[in-house]
């Protein structure tokens, strides 16, 4: 019986470690024709902005990245194609890069991101 309560108190350990050495950081985006290298509002075809995102502290290792949509300023007369992803993930930041095609003309584009780790 004690070698029972020893297991399940170590399981119960390693458990709250595991979940103590989860990091987690947050952060929004936003990109218009104030952005260096901004073309989503101009021409056809394909067009992308990135934009850098350091973390305010390096991950322990490298993190998974969710990149979400929440704002889009598109122009009255066109269709809206866009992606937005992460890119080039490291522990100490990522690349989140927004993209068009078509004739698509977007004015702004918005967003939220959020990196951990488990």
């Amino acid at each position: 019986m004690k070698k029972v309560i020893m297991f399940a108190g170590l399981l119960l350990l390693v458990g709250m470690l595991t979940t103590i050495s989860a990091q987690t950081q947050s952060g929004s985006f936003f990109v218009d024709k104030n952005t260096p290298n901004y073309t989503l509002d101009k021409n056809e075809g394909t067009r992308s902005v990135e934009i850098e995102v350091r973390f305010a502290n390096p991950f322990d290792t490298m993190p998974n990245v969710i990149v979400a949509n929440t704002l889009i300023d598109a122009a009255k007369d066109t269709k809206i194609r866009y992606s937005v992803e992460p890119k080039a993930v490291s522990r100490d930041g990522f690349v989140i890069k927004v993209s068009v095609w078509g004739d698509t003309q977007l004015n702004a584009v918005g967003g939220s991101w959020i990196a951990h780790t488990k």
